[in-house]
């Protein structure tokens, strides 16, 4: 351990400055586990002494929050887009520098960043995307008039995936690492879109940006990056199989020797029950008996009823089939007629999902809570109040929510997959005498075996509280800090600039 740290003290300069670009991070815009690990992971490297700069679209509501800002470049030319391009300077939480890439006509809209207010993917999504990715370019190569020029490109998902394919022809470009947050989401596009954004020919191979006649902008990432990431250990061997790989396993396999899994971490600034400003009562692994204010403030505030013995199940997330949402509606009768249970649920997604789960709670007031939407405090006072979480998710990259649970005290019931499966330890009877367990961990991704979990804690909670307490206070004292993220990724930088990917399509 000393030769590695030493390592990477004496090399440090040659991959300190960090170019992190992304589409979304917290809390200049947010739909997903991207904009956390986007807001929280750069200030992390920033602390561990490193020059990491962000750069986002200029969304207006990201412009709005990072006031003031000043223009650093008042004109640049992008190939393939002919309006104007600046860009502007600000700075995040008083200490990150932050880029944003203002494109007027491409990211001047109010909304979800991707999905028109129809719910509809924007249809210039890909110029969109290739013009923030050509101005990330300029600025890797030193063709801007910025003085500061990246050692590393840190690009995430596919919205930033031609990157590393643009820089790879250039023998004078910093080392790039490209993490995959969520493979299900490639931005694939079609052959006359590649051609109208003006992309080099020789991009368009089965070795490149091409897959199965499309244009795949995560394809870009992924094969020309010196060094890629998931978010957890478990989705990077996941991603290897035809069930998780999208067509990609393949590719992902031949680049083993450069794939690697870092688990997300979570901010305990921002999610920490001992000073949390959104719950009705602060309280720690020493104090627990406090959460229970929290349970009663919650059961009154949604009209559940105040019962301090009911066990109360959590969950909050895109209501959508890869949550596992509908295994949580299947289960609804059995909870309702079970032994003093209670739900409450926030999120929205699919129409069916929501009218599903709204109904249930108008049905049987007493016993669900539903609320559709997202709602930041209350997702706080959720984790703080529920005695257990939901977490069925059919895969999971990573995971954030089960992490929140942990540090509040409330042991999470997963299905287990991706990050779940890293960070959550199945209250087994041989888990419990060893005194390691944290929550529920079931297999395979059904109602019936979700519903098993359930009952596994319920039987757990009814027991002398000691157990419980047991249980929650284990999850309270695990250390998933973005601290420990980020020692991983200063050590993969190190790696990239080191020993650079050769451009795969030439032949040696």
């Amino acid at each position: 351990m000393g030769t590695s740290n030493q390592f990477l003290e004496e090399n440090s300069v040659r991959s300190n400055k960090i170019l992190f670009a992304a589409s979304e991070a917290q809390p200049l815009m947010k739909t997903g586990g991207l904009a956390d690990v986007a807001g929280s992971l750069p200030l992390a490297l920033h602390q561990l002494g490193l020059d990491v700069r962000l750069i986002l679209p200029a969304y207006p509501t990201s412009v709005e929050q990072l006031i003031p800002l000043h223009t650093v470049i008042s004109s640049l030319k992008v190939p393939g887009w002919g309006g104007q391009v600046r860009i502007l300077a600000g700075t995040l939480h008083g200490e990150l520098p932050v880029y944003l890439v203002d494109i007027p006509g491409l990211f001047d809209r109010i909304g979800n960043p991707y999905l028109d207010p129809q719910g509809h993917n924007w249809r210039d999504n890909a110029d969109r995307f290739a013009a923030f990715c050509r101005v990330v370019v300029a600025m890797a190569l030193k063709q801007t008039p910025l003085e500061w020029h990246p050692d590393v490109v840190h690009c995430n998902d596919w919205q930033t995936g031609l990157v590393p394919a643009l820089l790879s022809a250039h023998w004078d470009r910093p080392a790039t690492l490209f993490t995959i947050h969520n493979l299900a989401y490639q931005g694939l596009f079609d052959r006359g879109t590649f051609q109208r954004l003006r992309l080099p020919p020789e991009l368009w191979n089965h070795h490149a940006l091409e897959f199965h006649q499309q244009l795949s902008f995560i394809k870009g990432g992924i094969a020309f990056a010196d060094r890629v990431t998931t978010v957890s250990p478990t989705y990077s061997s996941e991603i290897l199989t035809p069930e998780l790989g999208y067509g990609l396993e393949g590719l992902l396999r031949h680049r083993l020797p450069h794939l690697s899994g870092i688990l997300n971490g979570i901010d305990y600034r921002q999610w920490d029950p001992r000073s949390d400003p959104h719950i009705a009562s602060h309280y720690s692994a020493e104090t627990l008996h406090l959460k229970a204010a929290n349970k009663q403030a919650l059961q009154q505030e949604l009209g559940l009823a105040v019962d301090p013995e009911a066990l109360l199940f959590g969950h909050i997330g895109r209501l959508v089939p890869q949550k596992g949402s509908d295994l949580i509606i299947e289960i609804l009768d059995a909870l309702l007629h079970g032994d003093r249970m209670q739900l409450v649920l926030l999120g929205s997604g699919d129409e069916q999902y929501e009218q599903a789960l709204s109904q249930a709670a108008l049905r049987n007031p007493q016993q669900i809570a539903s609320r559709i939407g997202y709602d930041e405090a209350l997702a706080h006072r959720i984790e703080a109040a529920s005695d257990a979480f939901l977490m069925p998710s059919r895969f999971e990259p990573c995971g954030l929510n089960q992490l929140y649970s942990l540090r509040y005290g409330t042991p999470p019931i997963v299905h287990r997959t991706g990050g779940l499966a890293d960070t959550v330890i199945n209250a087994s009877s041989d888990h419990i005498l060893a005194a390691d367990a944290t929550g529920f961990v079931f297999e395979p991704a059904t109602s019936s075996a979700l519903w098993e979990a359930m009952q596994r804690a319920e039987t757990l909670f009814r027991r002398p509280s000691v157990w419980w307490e047991h249980l929650a206070r284990n999850g309270m004292q695990q250390d998933f800090s973005w601290q420990r993220s980020a020692v991983a990724y200063r050590e993969l930088y190190l790696q990239a600039v080191d020993d650079p990917l050769p451009n795969p399509l030439v032949k040696p």
